[in-house]
């Protein structure tokens, strides 16, 4: 894995209309063959309250699952959405859009290299308070080193306006 800073983006907060566990959370990343596991903002934090209906989830171009498989756009989502919430184990629920958030933020631009060696990567928040699954536990992405492993949803297929296509894609 590899992390550095990206300057600023507008980031997506997404704020559910339910509460979420302490090991849930949302998939989200910039190519939709690999999604990285985002928590939800469920644990304390020095810096600001939880808010357990909330995944900061990352930048306006994103993908995001929803609970028929495909993906959105954050940037798309809107009140009265559905998206997908998945936990550590991979069980999957849905969740309804009660907001959508999008400010000016901050970013890290996470790159991830698969087991087959694909690439894959994402923008998320440059904050304490954004966090995702690795090896280690769940961690900070600002504690986030070259080499750490996250949880990672992959599928080798190509998606157009959000549904698994039999073509080829490629995304840089």
């Amino acid at each position: 894995m590899c992390i550095r800073d990206s300057g600023s983006a507008d980031r997506v907060c997404v704020d559910t209309g339910t509460l979420l566990e302490h090991d849930e959370g949302m998939l989200v990343g910039s190519m939709a063959r690999g999604l990285v596991f985002v928590h939800g903002e469920t644990a304390e934090s020095p810096y600001v309250a939880s808010r357990p209906f909330r995944v900061n989830a990352g930048a306006v171009h994103a993908y995001v699952r929803t609970p028929d498989g495909g993906t959105k756009y954050l940037s798309e989502l809107q009140s009265g959405d559905e998206v997908q919430v998945v936990d550590l184990e991979g069980n999957t629920r849905e969740a309804i859009v009660g907001r959508v958030k999008i400010e000016q933020r901050p970013m890290f631009r996470i790159a991830l290299e698969t087991e087959s060696g694909d690439r894959v990567e994402t923008l998320l928040q440059n904050a304490e308070t954004i966090k995702v699954a690795s090896s280690e536990g769940r961690k900070a992405v600002t504690d986030l080193e070259s080499g750490d492993e996250i949880l990672l949803y992959y599928e080798d297929t190509a998606r157009h306006f959000g549904e698994a296509v039999e073509e080829s894609i490629i995304e840089k």
